[in-house]
């Protein structure tokens, strides 16, 4: 799959985040937006951003992204991140302009 807009790269995000609580009991007044936070908003734990970021790779068609800049700072991780951070990641690492 080819992404070359921002726009492209949010909805891909938004979908592998749909698909994965597809199955889970969460009630979002506006469903998953830009804005939604995995921690906070859709209760991820550790295995969930996994298969997350796992479910990134194969929608963008590229394994082996350095997921550590995004869930990692200084060493620890991150309490919480924002879709519309993990979409401005790939569009770093995809060389896509924002």
């Amino acid at each position: 799959m080819s992404l070359s807009t921002r726009s492209e790269i949010d909805a891909t995000v938004i979908a592998v985040a749909n698909d994965t609580v597809s199955g889970w009991d969460i009630d979002l007044p506006n469903g998953i937006t830009i804005d939604t936070r995995l921690m906070e908003d859709l209760a991820f734990e550790s295995i969930d951003v996994v298969q997350f970021a796992v479910s990134i790779e194969q929608a963008v068609g590229r394994k082996g992204l350095p997921f550590e800049k995004l869930f990692m700072k200084d060493g620890d991780y991150v309490d919480d991140v924002a879709l519309s951070e993990v979409s401005s990641f790939l569009c770093g690492e995809l060389g896509v302009r924002s």
